[in-house]
């Protein structure tokens, strides 16, 4: 059996694939349906509505327009799913800064 950085000139075996990892969901206010935006800002298009309850994974999260909610002021946006951001303003990350990387 080859291992990996040997010279026998074997294949090393394939390495078992990591576990993908649970991703960590933030709860929404209580109380709000929170539109879901197409970029960070009330001026871009809502793509749609989450529900009463609901938990977002944020993937990344980007600067954006300022806005005020149940959590504070915040100009941070986060993204839930391919092109579709929330206020952070309104989502229960329990910091005030980045908890997640910056949006390329």
């Amino acid at each position: 059996m080859a291992v990996e950085g040997s010279d026998s000139g074997e294949e090393a075996e394939p390495r078992a694939l990591a576990e993908p990892r649970a991703t960590r969901r933030y709860a929404v206010a209580p109380g709000y349906r929170l539109n879901v935006r197409s970029g960070p800002g009330t001026r871009y298009p809502i793509v749609r509505v989450l529900q009463y309850g609901a938990r977002v994974p944020i993937n990344c999260q980007k600067p954006g327009e300022t806005v005020t909610g149940p959590y504070g002021t915040s100009n941070l946006w986060d993204n839930i799913a391919n092109g579709q951001f929330v206020s952070d303003a309104y989502v229960n990350t329990g910091s005030d800064g980045y908890v997640a990387v910056r949006c390329a």
